[in-house]
């Protein structure tokens, strides 16, 4: 039976990205498959979130024998024991701007220290060789073990996902964004219509009704590459290059859209607004991971290594002794994923036109919406003729004396379907943790 999801995850694995990539491997696999994981650069340097993702594979595949070992009636992790992901990277820093936005939340590993504190759990370094050709394996070198669970491949990520778009049926293939846009941007800028054969592009990012998180108005996966993330959400647009990103100093990175595209992406954002209320609380993690890390669980020794970093810092950070909790923004998008057909996920009434600011001195990042509520002509007239010989009709009907930027018009500006509603805020935690452990 065919899996009712099948996934690429573009991902920048930190605490809450690996939290997420163990909730997709943990579905059954007619629920979901993961058919891809796209490595970028953003919670760390590129590198050290390569090596998170494969240390992820290297921890599960001790689970799974201390499982079976210890006579568990389930091992669970359908997915992981079903399919087996290409993985591949990207670029190591964004489009237009080779400093990397650094994050200190995550430690400077990506997992708090993990690999020093938990030494037996960290991978030798060969893995390496499984991605570059620079450091070839020895003649009489094997493949590590747990390279079972996943293809690694020597090609950009970005090429990686035209591939599978292509060699899949059309609207079949959801990419989930979980990091800066960068490898989503250089797929979409080398084969916009390849890339537009995706069923959905499942966005975490953005801040719009609420504050940033790594400025006063941006969010850190859009604040990383904005250039990147302006490029995809124009792709939403009837008339992308009404949002493109301003080109700077007479000169793109990446080539501008083609005038005509077959469709519109369709784009699921989760911002801060929907997923920071999703929270893992100090008190009910230990109350839930202590038992089974006693037992032997080399993945919950693992995990709460991590979060025991990741409560450290938060409690550092609030500093009021109030009890500290993780956001599970990645891992929101995956649940989505898991249970889209449930009614009680609710998005926003009509797509919204969200921008993002590119170039702002201070408002780099930010997810601009037009609050002026003022009625849109085109919608109120009742007595609109175009021609449809002529697509400059509508166009031309369409412009506003001083509305230069196009907010007042119903062909230009983005389509953004905002999630605005989970099925409970509150019992995420106890669903994310019933997955991994059941």
């Amino acid at each position: 039976m065919a899996p009712k999801q099948r996934i690429i995850l573009d991902t920048d694995p930190g605490v809450d990205d690996v939290l997420a990539l163990l909730l997709a491997l943990s579905a059954s696999p007619e629920e979901l498959e993961l058919a891809m994981i796209s490595v970028t650069y953003g919670n760390v340097p590129l590198q050290s979130c390569l090596r998170n993702v494969v240390a992820l594979f290297h921890v599960l595949e001790k689970e799974m024998k201390w499982r079976e070992e210890t006579g568990k009636s389930t091992r669970g992790f359908g997915a992981l024991n079903t399919y087996k992901p290409v993985v591949a990277v990207g670029p190591e820093h964004a489009l237009e701007d080779e400093i990397l936005a650094a994050d200190h939340f995550h430690g400077a590993d990506g997992l708090h220290g993990v690999h020093e504190k938990q030494p037996h759990l960290s991978p030798a370094d060969t893995w390496r060789s499984l991605f570059s050709d620079e450091e070839p394996q020895g003649a009489n070198v094997e493949p590590p073990s747990y390279s079972k669970y996943f293809t690694p491949s020597k090609a950009p990520a970005h090429k990686e996902i035209l591939r599978i778009l292509k060699e899949s049926p059309e609207n079949t293939v959801t990419v989930v964004a979980v990091g800066p846009l960068t490898n989503v941007a250089l797929a979409a800028a080398e084969d916009p219509e390849t890339f537009l054969r995706v069923k959905e592009l499942v966005v975490m990012g953005g801040a719009v009704n609420v504050e940033g998180n790594v400025t006063p108005v941006a969010e850190f996966n859009c604040y990383a590459d904005t250039v990147a993330a302006a490029r995809v959400y124009a792709l939403t647009s009837p008339n992308p290059s009404s949002t493109m990103p301003p080109v700077i100093h007479g000169k793109s990175v990446l080539p501008p859209y083609p005038a005509k595209l077959s469709k519109q992406l369709k784009l699921t954002l989760f911002p801060l607004d929907i997923t920071t209320p999703l929270e893992l609380r100090k008190k009910y993690f230990y109350e839930t991971i202590q038992p089974i890390t006693k037992s032997g669980s080399p993945l919950a020794l693992w995990i709460e290594t991590f979060m025991t970093g990741i409560f450290n810092k938060v409690d550092a950070m609030l500093g009021d002794g109030s009890e500290p909790g993780l956001s599970l923004h990645d891992p929101a998008c995956i649940w989505y994923m898991l249970t889209q057909d449930d009614p009680a996920w609710e998005p926003v009434a009509k797509p919204e036109d969200i921008r993002i600011e590119t170039s702002g001195q201070w408002t780099k990042g930010m997810h601009v919406v037009d609050r002026r509520h003022l009625a849109k002509p085109s919608e109120q007239s009742s007595k609109v003729e175009t021609h449809p010989s002529d697509p400059l009709d509508a166009t031309t009907f369409d412009e506003i004396p001083g509305d230069d930027m196009g907010w007042l018009s119903v062909n230009k500006g983005n389509r953004i379907n905002r999630m605005v509603k989970t099925p409970g805020d509150e019992k995420f935690a106890a669903i994310l943790m019933d997955r991994l452990f059941a």
